[in-house]
């Protein structure tokens, strides 16, 4: 089955891009809402899903003991763009446990966020592993191992007891099966598993709503979606589009992105949760598909749905800066 073409990229009036995907919306009770294209086929959801490998955190206690806030969680759960905020966030969530940036295994990469690449670099600094996108999470991670008494040494690897517990955590939350045949190995180090992609949209409609979990379960997932909604700027960073797609509309609409052309999202106030993936792996496709399902299904807000809409149409730019071209979403996404 050839999933549909959903965006569009222009240069002048002529189309001279197009980007097919799938998307899925379920709301927790396992129905879907709406689905286009291949939502069976099984896709790596990389970096979308942090929110629900956050859950041992939460659930283990060790955010508690370890005074962990909005701030703390909403960085758990982030591709954060290596800003100073970030970077310094994510030393001060190690040294609650005792350790420092020599306990994270997810190596290291320059600041995505082009100014603190500059400043860095102008400081005669190198990037370590605080600057990876996702030091946040693993400083969950390296956390909860310290406050469960598990030895963190190894912790990236499949086997290892806290892969156990984000692979027990994301196999309930999705209610697909995370085997050894449909593994691989995420660009931080750690095991991520290919499953359907309504598998995703289930999940994050029940991480939306709590229904078909535990009490301890529920409260886990909506207090860290609410910190990921309180605090977009740590989930993501500046310019990005999950910033600007939850400041939208505060409080109301969670998003995460992950590498080639995965998005999650949830909205609370509906008890929906969506998952999409751009084919080609595409990341500015991708952003235009989530903008324009939130705005398909927030439409009932007119002045919610048209700023989510103008962001479906991100144009494309000269290297002076002019605007010569556009992305848009076609009729069958819109």
């Amino acid at each position: 089955m050839a999933n549909p073409v959903l965006v569009e990229v222009l240069r002048g009036a002529v189309v001279e891009s197009a980007h097919r995907g799938a998307i899925s919306v379920f709301d927790a009770d396992g129905k879907p809402v709406w689905e286009l294209g291949d939502t069976e086929r099984p896709v790596f959801p990389r970096s979308a899903v942090k929110a629900i490998q956050a859950l041992p955190l939460v659930e283990s206690g060790a955010a508690d003991f370890f005074g962990f806030g909005d701030r703390e969680l909403a960085l758990a759960c982030a591709s954060h763009s290596g800003e100073p905020a970030h970077v310094k966030l994510a030393a001060a969530m190690l040294a609650k446990a005792g350790l420092d940036k020599t306990a994270l295994e997810c190596g290291a990469h320059w600041p995505s966020r082009h100014d603190a690449t500059i400043a860095l670099a102008r400081a005669g600094g190198f990037p370590n592993a605080l600057h990876n996108n996702c030091s946040g999470k693993h400083s969950g991670f390296l956390c909860t191992c310290v406050h469960a008494g598990i030895a963190h040494r190894g912790y990236v690897m499949a086997g290892h007891a806290l892969q156990d517990m984000v692979r027990d955590a994301m196999q309930s939350v999705t209610g697909a099966a995370h085997d050894v045949d449909h593994c691989g190995t995420d660009g931080c180090s750690i095991p991520t598993y290919a499953v359907p992609l309504k598998s995703f949209a289930l999940g994050f409609a029940r991480m939306a709503t709590g229904r078909g979990f535990a009490p301890e379960r529920a409260k886990a997932a909506k207090r860290l979606l609410a910190a990921c909604m309180a605090e977009p700027f740590l989930v993501a960073g500046t310019g990005k589009a999950d910033l600007a797609l939850m400041q939208a509309a505060p409080g109301r609409i969670f998003v995460k992105t992950g590498a080639e052309g995965v998005y999650c999202a949830a909205l609370p106030e509906l008890g929906l949760g969506i998952a999409l993936k751009c084919d080609d792996g595409a990341g500015r496709s991708s952003e235009v598909m989530i903008a324009a399902v939130l705005a398909k299904l927030l439409r009932g807000d007119e002045a919610l749905a048209a700023k989510l809409t103008e962001i479906t149409h991100a144009p494309v730019e000269s290297r002076i800066g002019a605007k010569v071209g556009s992305l848009r979403p076609t009729p069958a996404l819109s």
